[in-house]
């Protein structure tokens, strides 16, 4: 297919692990680093949070290029001979109107990681403020860079943090936030994860392949409350991603999703399931990180890919293929469609 992509390297840093092998090693056994924070709830309790475990106890900015700097290294460490400075960095993070959201994200923070690194990436690099989705964004521009642009490698990253006092007081007024008050939130968290991508390349090696990929907009986002859900957008964006892969819901493995504990994802994931799946499958396990390593926002994209590229190599995941669904709080949804195989001269 001359728009798959390949994913061929990946980095991560999260509460569960400094590392991509940590990790995704961590998740696959269920294990969490949940912990209370410095932040209390509104009712005197200490939240509870996912935070990661840094040599030094930076904040704000200098914790998300930390951390966006150290799974960028990573991912570029794993695939021997690449230029940064020949790659575009299309980096992930939360929505402008995200409460609690830094200054400065859309303007200084990419130049801030390659001060950190050392290193410049090429000028087609972006920042793009889509929160849980900019991962799926990310991967339909790297299509066209790769694609179209004529680039060999495009990385995509997301970094963010949701432990912080302003994010977390408007999540708990808004009765999202897991606390001693509320069962139905989910738990904050922090990370960074970054994937290479490359063209498929004829090999006898399987390979990960994103052989489809799928947009929509759901009107009953999880703010709405006049709106029934219906699950209009995800079902819009699976059905998408399935036309253009050529292939039906029942063909994939597993899915893969950045749920992270609200009931309203949950449901919205069942009722898409329920219009999409046209054949009946004993088992569609659902994978959610956020289990693990909290709601960390617009890094669970890079976070899923990880995973999906650490499953498939190692042999762990319930098959070659996977289904990865994402969503923000604004209602925009995207799904993407992965395939560990071996890639076929045309």
């Amino acid at each position: 297919m001359m728009t798959a992509l390949c994913i061929i390297g990946s980095g991560m840093i999260s509460a569960v692990g400094l590392s991509a092998p940590a990790g995704c090693a961590a998740i696959r056994c269920a294990i969490d680093n949940f912990q209370e924070t410095r932040f209390i709830d509104r009712a005197g309790e200490w939240i509870i949070g996912a935070s990661v475990p840094l040599e030094q106890p930076w904040r704000g900015r200098t914790k998300l290029i930390k951390m966006a700097s150290r799974a960028i290294a990573e991912a570029l460490q794993s695939v021997p001979g690449v230029d940064p400075e020949k790659i575009p960095l299309l980096l992930g993070v939360a929505e402008a109107e995200r409460p609690g959201r830094l200054n400065g994200l859309d303007r200084e923070l990419l130049r801030d990681i390659e001060t950190e690194l050392g290193r410049r990436f090429h000028p087609d690099s972006n920042i793009i403020p889509r929160g849980r989705v900019s991962a799926a964004v990310a991967l339909l521009d790297a299509r066209r860079l790769i694609h179209q642009g004529g680039h060999c490698h495009v990385l995509v990253a997301g970094v963010d943090s949701l432990l912080c006092g302003p994010t977390l007081a408007a999540f708990e007024q808004r009765e999202r936030l897991l606390t001693s008050e509320n069962s139905n939130g989910f738990i904050p968290g922090e990370g960074a994860a970054a994937v290479v991508l490359a063209a498929p390349v004829s090999d006898e090696t399987p390979q990960l392949t994103c052989i489809g990929l799928g947009f929509g907009l759901e009107p009953a986002t999880v703010q709405s409350l006049d709106l029934p859900l219906r699950a209009e957008g995800l079902t819009q964006a699976v059905r998408a991603a399935l036309g253009e892969a050529g292939c039906g819901l029942e063909q994939m493995d597993y899915r893969l999703a950045d749920i992270s504990g609200e009931q309203y994802y949950f449901k919205e994931a069942s009722l898409a399931l329920s219009r999409s799946l046209r054949v009946r499958k004993e088992f569609f396990h659902l994978w959610h990180p956020a289990d693990c390593i909290g709601e960390v926002g617009a890094a669970i994209g890079p976070v899923m890919l990880a995973v999906a590229l650490a499953a498939s190599r190692k042999g762990y995941g319930e098959g070659p293929n996977v289904f990865c669904h994402l969503g923000n709080d604004a209602g925009e949804r995207a799904a993407a469609l992965l395939s560990y195989r071996t890639v076929r001269a045309a």
